[in-house]
């Protein structure tokens, strides 16, 4: 009989990567996991960017702290129904603007620790956030999870080709780790005026499509920059992302994206391995 561990209640493993940084992988990550949440899924987040936790704050979280159980960490929950989970080393840290210096045999038996000892119970979705790059914290993410066949990976990017430049590592990584790639999101892709709600392309766009055609992946959708997000994201209360997520602007555009990735991940051939 298979032993029983803390992600054996977990039905789909989804990373969010991308080789470069500031391209908005916690902004997907927390957006993904909300639409998720409104088609009824449960879901769990875990921050692995030990230096630059951001999911706490996204999800209106800074100041919580992760309690013991007798059999693990309990994850810190977003909202009152416990649909969406997180755990994040930013729970750990008596002060949110400490900064985490640490090497890398540390950073590894940091995520082990969160791979094996936080109580997440029945999820239907897991989703990893990572750091940019192919560096210690995702060859430790992909090792530990290797008994349990991640459904893959969705890799983020922005239009300009400084970025796509570094994705394409990415998904190399991706090839040679064999962790299929479930699609890419073209972040950033335009602005949308607060008055009149018309998208400018001020970093261009198509980047990420094209990526995606050249290398045979599917291509999930263009998300572009919405000053309302960030603004929800600073507020607290009623007004706070995770409350008041399904009337964005950008909650349309997460709604088909998550449609596409619950197909994709029910049907792990749809996947590339590109």
């Amino acid at each position: 009989m298979a032993e029983t561990t803390n992600l054996s209640g977990v039905k789909h493993i989804v990373l969010v990567l991308s080789g470069k940084g500031g391209v908005g992988k916690s902004s997907v990550t927390t957006q993904l996991a909300l639409s998720l949440v409104e088609k009824g899924h449960k879901v769990g987040i875990m921050d692995v960017d030990l230096t630059g936790p951001s999911i706490p704050r996204m999800l209106g979280l800074d100041g919580h702290q992760v309690h013991q159980s007798s059999k693990g960490w309990v994850p810190v929950y977003a909202d009152d129904k416990q649909s969406l989970a997180c755990m994040s080393i930013g729970f750990l840290l008596s002060n949110k603007n400490d900064s985490v210096v640490w090497r890398g045999p540390k950073k590894t038996a940091m995520i082990k620790q969160f791979l094996q000892d936080v109580c997440w119970g029945e999820l239907d979705y897991l989703l990893i956030d990572t750091p940019p790059g192919t560096s210690d914290e995702h060859i430790a993410t992909i090792e530990n999870l290797k008994e349990y066949s991640p459904d893959g990976a969705v890799v983020v990017t922005t239009p300009q080709g400084v970025a796509i430049s570094d994705v394409r590592k990415e998904l190399s990584f991706c090839k040679k780790v064999k962790l299929p790639v479930l699609g890419v999101v073209e972040n950033m892709s335009g602005f949308v005026c607060p008055h009149c709600t018309e998208c400018t392309n001020i970093f261009a766009s198509g980047g990420g499509e094209a990526m995606a055609n050249e290398y045979g992946i599917e291509f999930l959708g263009r998300v572009p920059i919405d000053p309302e997000f960030t603004t929800m994201v600073e507020t607290d209360g009623e007004g706070s992302y995770v409350k008041s997520f399904e009337k964005s602007n950008l909650f349309p555009i997460f709604k088909t994206i998550s449609k596409r990735v619950v197909e994709l991940t029910s049907s792990p051939s749809s996947a590339s391995s590109s």
